[in-house]
């Protein structure tokens, strides 16, 4: 004789059926291989699962998480990024548009090199770098120093190499490379011998800020100097370690005319240039 068993009827969306199939499959709650959705309902029934609100998490806690997902990825730490990235796509109070940012994360990965790369930085291995750029050319650096660095919301490289054919920057920086990473479609890295560097190259450049920008600048870790003139009046002395003049003008050049450059003559004269060059642009007269 046998027992007869209760049931009962859901009715469900397949797309909520699925998940509830999805569920029940990683709590191991199967019917030989398929996922059994009777098993969960059951040990909800039963207590043995807790059901607790899936929307009550404060603003400040998804952001200070979202934030740690492009923290861990900006410093290579992608698998812990990957699991608060899983732990927020969980959520159902994610606003639609953090949602996409943290599905893109997860659908686009970084390729294997970027990986070996912040593999070599964390170790502070040494290492040769080749690629092909966009326009065929092929690159090869020795790389003895490396940091991953954000520049105008993109990724980029900023290294110290042996090579300097073919870097602009003054002199004292050419040693200094800032490569575009999503430029890079593939690489070929390999480690080397020899010593890793502490830092990038620098330069010590001085900067007089004029009018509100005077009051209103916050100052930068790269500052080594931010003090008022005593004979000028309203004019902030600020002198900074700069690795790169290329990153350091465009910022200059969003301040202009409340920022003037004062030393070394050498990036004073490129700044000169780029305003020139803005003149001619607009055929403005140039007065000496």
């Amino acid at each position: 004789m046998s027992r007869k068993g209760q049931s009962i009827t859901l009715s469900l969306r397949e797309q909520d059926k699925a998940e509830l199939e999805k569920l029940a499959c990683e709590l191991g709650m199967m019917w030989g291989d398929r996922p059994n959705i009777s098993k969960l309902v059951e040990a909800i029934a039963r207590r043995q699962l807790s059901i607790a609100p899936n929307n009550d998490w404060t603003e400040p806690r998804i952001k200070a998480l979202v934030k740690a997902v492009r923290a861990l990825s900006d410093a290579g730490h992608i698998e812990d990024a990957q699991v608060i990235a899983k732990l927020l796509l969980e959520r159902s109070e994610l606003s639609s548009p953090l949602r996409k940012e943290i599905e893109r994360f997860q659908e686009n990965l970084p390729p294997a090199w970027r990986f070996e790369i912040e593999g070599y930085i964390r170790r502070q291995q040494p290492f040769q770098l080749s690629y092909q750029d966009a326009a065929e050319r092929l690159w090869s650096f020795t790389v003895r120093y490396a940091q991953m660095t954000h520049h105008e919301e993109r990724k980029y490289l900023d290294c110290w190499c042996e090579q300097t054919t073919g870097n602009q920057d003054v002199e004292e920086l050419q040693h200094n490379w800032s490569l575009r990473l999503d430029r890079i479609t593939d690489a070929t890295i390999s480690p080397i011998s020899g010593n890793w560097l502490s830092k990038l190259d620098e330069i010590l450049v001085e900067m007089h800020l004029l009018h509100g920008l005077a009051f209103a600048y916050q100052a930068k870790s790269e500052d080594v100097t931010n003090e008022w003139l005593p004979d000028r009046e309203r004019v902030r002395r600020v002198v900074r370690r700069v690795s790169s003049t290329f990153w350091f003008i465009r910022e200059v050049l969003r301040y202009a005319p409340d920022c003037v450059i004062v030393s070394p003559q050498s990036v004073r004269q490129r700044f000169k240039d780029k305003l020139i060059a803005l003149y001619q642009h607009y055929q403005l007269e140039i007065q000496d």
